[in-house]
């Protein structure tokens, strides 16, 4: 009885290492399908999440007006176009984004149009995140299972567990 009960617990640590083993990998291989997904897909992570550039007077100086078209307005009106943020130490100018659209407000200021345009790609990459992080806890399961079912039935049929 003893000796039965030093097999199941010896088993039992077997698919704990092997779980362990198995885990590790998967977050390796998981991890590399999606640094290599987004490699492969050429996706600015920092430019899909970013909110527009925009000149901002207390902080800014301008450079270089432009005339734009501005929902509400009748007229192009001049917006800052180029400019210098006084909080960034590399002097680098900003410009601004060619669709970036601007709306006039009740109060008669204009204002970045943030409009209902979707980005798509986000989600998507979410919903790839999601799936292959659902695939490597599926592929975990199935293979610790499987192990264990390998090492119980090489127990019922008194074969070594000798690797």
């Amino acid at each position: 009885m003893d000796q039965s009960l030093s097999d199941d617990q010896r088993r039992a640590k077997r698919v704990r290492r092997f779980a362990i083993g198995v885990s590790l990998a998967m977050i390796v291989l998981c991890n590399a399908i999606v640094l290599v997904g987004l490699w492969v897909s050429g996706m600015n992570l920092d430019e899909l999440a970013a909110t527009p550039d925009i000149f901002k007077s207390k902080q800014d100086i301008c450079l270089r007006i432009g005339w734009h078209s501005v929902t509400g307005a009748a007229e192009p009106v001049p917006i800052c176009s180029e400019w210098i943020h006084l909080s960034d130490p590399s002097g680098k100018t900003h410009q601004l984004q060619r669709e970036t659209k601007f709306r006039q407000g009740p109060d008669g200021q204009y204002y970045v149009d943030q409009g209902r345009h979707a980005d798509y790609r986000l989600l998507i990459s979410v919903l790839v995140v999601v799936a292959v992080i659902t695939f490597g806890l599926v592929a975990k399961w199935y293979l610790v299972g499987w192990y264990r079912l390998r090492l119980e039935s090489a127990a019922s049929h008194g074969a070594s567990l000798v690797h």
